[in-house]
């Protein structure tokens, strides 16, 4: 991380950001709970189905940047495709069916205790 005018900033290279199996599916960590002093986190995720799940503090942003498919959204599915945005305030149950890169984006920081199944 590098400081420029006591502000935190941070560039980092998806082929070098680490790499996990997520809810969704496979995710690099563009910025995540990994770094400091940061007010959202970004991943870029390969969806190969994504379980539903929702969060009661963080929304999440899903922008498509490959592929296409579904995104449900509280027993709805939406077709999405390359360019497309989904917003998805918390409390709402979503889930991703399909094959497709996206980037997601959470405000602020989903923690591991913000992660909830229906059902």
């Amino acid at each position: 991380m590098t400081t420029v005018s006591n502000s935190p900033t941070l560039v980092r290279h998806e082929g070098e950001a680490p790499r996990e199996r997520s809810t969704c599916g496979w995710r690099h960590l563009l910025i995540s709970r990994l770094d400091e002093h940061v007010a959202a986190w970004a991943h870029a995720v390969d969806i190969d189905g994504a379980r539903e799940h929702y969060h009661r503090v963080a929304t999440e942003l899903y922008y498509v940047l490959e592929g296409e498919g579904t995104v449900r959204l509280d027993g709805v599915d939406h077709p999405v495709r390359k360019g497309s945005l989904v917003h998805i305030p918390p409390g709402v149950v979503h889930g991703a069916a399909g094959r497709m890169r996206v980037l997601v984006i959470g405000i602020p920081d989903i923690s591991d205790g913000d992660l909830y199944f229906p059902g």
